[in-house]
């Protein structure tokens, strides 16, 4: 029995090794989730510690996703309290905004209120969603250490491309924002422009 039990443990870490091996080593080498596909579910952390399903959160209401790579990076926290500022008019169309980075828990606290937050922050620290929607790719030797610590531990040296997600209630992707120079981000202007007109042809 306990030789079955390590047969499968070694099993599930080759499959994992052999994911990884297989990430891109650049971000312009990423295969991304393509329009009109569906987001995969996944287990996300909330800052307070808790576990939920990315599918219970998009079947609330039509989602935008942000993911971005953590709350060290400059870039992703201009981007998100430039989101931020159009919140209200996001949420009076009906969308509700879902941020998620590779970040521990505590970490998405300290984002949160570093950037006065009202939106709702979600761990993916092992990088499972994330890998699992073609955004991952090998961080270079340098970042190594810090998202190893910024992520709890559990993030093995890779990245996100930040991104922007609008899907439907169902997962189903209407629009998307995939740029891997991380410091060009979709402006919130267009994000509206985008989310009007996806509501006038609804």
């Amino acid at each position: 029995m306990k030789r079955q039990f390590y047969l499968i443990i070694t099993l599930v870490a080759m499959i994992a090794n052999t994911v990884n091996a297989q990430l891109p080593n650049k971000a312009e080498d990423i295969s991304p989730l393509l329009y009109g596909e569906t987001i995969p579910d996944a287990k996300l952390t909330s800052p307070e510690g808790n576990s939920v399903s990315l599918n219970e959160l998009i079947t609330q209401k039509p989602t935008i996703l942000l993911i971005y790579r953590g709350g060290w990076c400059p870039y992703c926290n201009a981007h998100l309290s430039e989101i931020q500022k159009i919140d209200k008019e996001i949420l009076s169309l009906g969308y509700q905004i879902l941020a998620i980075s590779p970040d521990s828990p505590d970490n998405l606290k300290q984002t949160s209120d570093k950037d006065k937050l009202t939106y709702s922050l979600y761990s993916d620290a092992d990088m499972q969603l994330i890998k699992a929607m073609g955004l991952a790719f090998q961080a270079p030797e340098k970042y190594a250490g810090l998202l190893s610590e910024k992520s709890g531990g559990l993030n093995e040296g890779f990245l996100p491309v930040p991104s922007v997600f609008v899907v439907d209630m169902k997962g189903k992707i209407l629009f998307e924002y995939i740029n891997p120079d991380y410091s060009t981000r979709l402006s919130a202007s267009l994000l509206l422009a985008v989310l009007k007109n996806l509501k006038s042809t609804e």
